[in-house]
């Protein structure tokens, strides 16, 4: 990729985390039912044409902001030496991206994933959105575990990736539920170790 188009496609990563974040809030003041795309298209001050060349829908305008977590943990854990235990890297690397210093970005970001969370709840659109994500994540994370421990089963491999992405999203919903500030990071190692029980070894 040139230097060119490299800059090209950050730009356009910029611009559907902005609409992303537009997205959240309004859903998040408004609801589904209260939120439409012109509205989001507006918030993010641009045309409807562009909003759509960016996203097909108004509920699919929040899945960057939903991805970028995901993203942030996949890179920490793919700088783990080759041959390391599995699963107490996959541990560290939730606790080291989960676990982040609060910034005002990430407070705010956390509060529109919540309102989001919630949201998704009474949209299936919305909640088939959150589902894609994980689903994405869970398919991403495995060549990066086989990274790690390339001696490993595929089936092995799979299982983890499916615990780890399980336990972060069901961490969040619980979490999105309540009050409770910050990202829910002792609760998503607690799902992660309940959910690999079996798989001790790895």
């Amino acid at each position: 990729m040139t230097e060119t188009a490299g800059l090209t496609e950050r730009r356009r990563a910029a611009t559907r985390l902005d609409i992303a974040r537009a997205a959240a809030r309004l859903f998040t003041e408004r609801g589904a039912g209260g939120t439409t795309a012109e509205a989001i298209a507006a918030a993010a001050g641009i045309g409807l044409r562009t909003f759509y060349r960016y996203s097909r829908s108004k509920e699919d305008a929040v899945a960057p902001l939903l991805t970028v977590g995901g993203d942030a943990w996949r890179s920490r854990l793919a700088q783990t030496a080759p041959g390391s235990p599995l699963l107490p890297a996959v541990e560290e690397a939730i606790r080291a991206t989960l676990g982040a210093a609060s910034t005002p970005d990430l407070d705010r970001d956390l509060a529109w994933v919540r309102g989001l969370l919630r949201a998704a709840n009474d949209d299936p659109a919305l909640a088939a959105v959150w589902y894609r994500v994980n689903r994405d994540s869970d398919a991403r994370l495995v060549p990066v575990l086989g990274m790690i421990a390339p001696a490993k089963a595929q089936l092995e491999l799979r299982l983890v990736a499916a615990a780890a992405t399980d336990a972060i999203r069901v961490a969040l919903e619980v979490w999105a539920e309540g009050d409770e500030p910050g990202a829910p990071v002792e609760l998503a190692v607690r799902c992660l170790r309940a959910l690999t029980a079996g798989l001790s070894s790895a």
